[in-house]
């Protein structure tokens, strides 16, 4: 009886268990959402636009497996992130006109319905002649999923200070300006929290073009940049790259970057001195300004320290006839930054600039800088190689800044020509 009894338990266990198995076979899968948030339907587009959204599944948030987008129609693209989630496009050279958005989420057994906007594209003509001024400034600060390692919104802010300068002072055109930042989104938290709306969504008191740090917008950013401007022989091109650099922290004395070349991070990618110097290569423009903030950047400029220069084996091909590039720190030292002021050295540069402060400054011993004592060096306008050595000097001699002192700051000055005599003339933004 009781054999017969514990057989009974075990058929009724396993019919439960088939059936509980049966029953969740049975499920049926519930489709994914999909939104898009931005741009809004009709939209009129330009440049690099970012084409972001929501997704959601009633299964679980994990089941989603990945965004793709489809323009007109054409080829299905993934997108960036999944709850959250992102699309570059890149109208620079594409025709104006309407274009047919479309977008649907997976989940690796069924697709969302469709969602579709309709967005005109509508790049700006070429621009007027007393316009051939182009920036681009590129910042991604806070890749590190450590904290620690993050620098915050500082940079951000900084460059959407110079981006206004730029626009209300020198004349530039909002259509010539680029700003790229992280992967193109805010995060809560000065940067530290998660990310909750993109850079186009924002309200912004100038219409430039915004996106993310990638190494693809990078690319087609510069590339964009030097195509527009290698159309005019009076063009001006400004570029301003921050971020973490790469170096031994450990080695004070030259960050083991003797035989190394410099390095910056951008949101998905290392960029190296070469590699930047064969991306502005195709630049013909003869009044270009690069400013690099970064630890151990100085190779951008062909410098270590000192104002000594690299080793022929670890030059850039950066410095060229007409361009100034400067480095926030020398190829051996640490730079330093504010994670809601962004880089300390570019604060010094910019503030020497705008306040005009920076009138009259000279290299010094050792291009260290040092204020004029004569009247005549003194015109009402500030160079860039003014507001550096301005920068320089301050570091050296401002009692609060003492122990930013080791960064070192490097310039390669070859505007209008290479040469002591032929590099005195300063490089001044805006001027025509």
């Amino acid at each position: 009886m009781k054999k017969l009894l514990a057989i009974c338990i075990v058929i009724i266990l396993l019919v439960s268990l088939c059936s509980g198995c049966l029953e969740e076979e049975k499920k049926p899968n519930a489709k994914p959402v999909v939104d898009i948030s931005n741009p809004s339907n009709g939209a009129t587009v330009s440049s690099l636009v970012m084409i972001s959204g929501s997704a959601s599944d009633a299964d679980g948030e994990e089941d989603l497996k990945q965004i793709e987008v489809r323009i007109d129609t054409g080829t299905w693209h993934k997108a960036q992130g999944t709850i959250l989630w992102n699309f570059d496009w890149d109208t620079y050279d594409i025709s104006d006109g309407l274009y047919t958005i479309t977008v649907r989420a997976y989940d690796g057994k069924t697709y969302s319905k469709e969602q579709i906007i309709t967005l005109q594209v509508d790049n700006p003509e070429n621009v007027e002649s007393e316009s051939h001024k182009w920036a681009l400034f590129i910042a991604a600060a806070n890749f590190p999923e450590d904290n620690k390692s993050k620098l915050g919104n500082g940079g951000l802010y900084l460059a959407e200070e110079m981006v206004a300068y730029f626009i209300e002072q020198l004349q530039y055109a909002t259509s010539n300006i680029i700003l790229l930042f992280d992967d193109g989104w805010i995060r809560k938290d000065n940067g530290y929290g998660e990310k909750y709306k993109t850079l186009q969504e924002r309200k912004h008191e100038y219409a430039i073009t915004y996106g993310g740090a990638t190494r693809e917008n990078v690319e087609r950013s510069l590339n964009h940049l030097i195509n527009q401007s290698n159309q005019y022989r009076d063009s001006e091109v400004f570029i301003w790259i921050y971020n973490h650099g790469y170096g031994d922290l450990n080695n004070s004395l030259t960050g083991g970057k003797i035989l190394k070349s410099s390095h910056i991070f951008i949101w998905d990618d290392i960029v190296s001195e070469k590699q930047l110097g064969k991306l502005l290569a195709p630049l013909k423009s003869t009044k270009v300004t690069l400013l690099v903030d970064a630890c151990y950047c100085g190779g951008f400029a062909d410098k270590t320290i000192l104002n000594l220069p690299t080793s022929l084996l670890f030059r850039s091909g950066i410095p060229r006839l007409g361009r100034v590039v400067i480095t926030g720190a020398s190829k051996f030292r640490k730079g330093y930054a504010s994670t809601t002021q962004g880089p300390l050295f570019t604060n010094l540069w910019f503030e020497g600039l705008v306040s005009g402060d920076a009138d009259g400054f000279k290299q010094g011993f050792l291009k260290m800088g040092r204020p004029s004592l004569l009247r005549l060096f003194k015109d009402g306008k500030v160079s860039v190689e003014e507001a550096f050595y301005y920068a320089r000097y301050k570091l050296r001699t401002d009692e609060d800044l003492k122990e930013f002192q080791s960064m070192e700051p490097q310039i390669n000055d070859r505007y209008p020509a290479p040469g002591i005599l032929l590099s005195r003339r300063g490089l001044i933004l805006g001027e025509d």
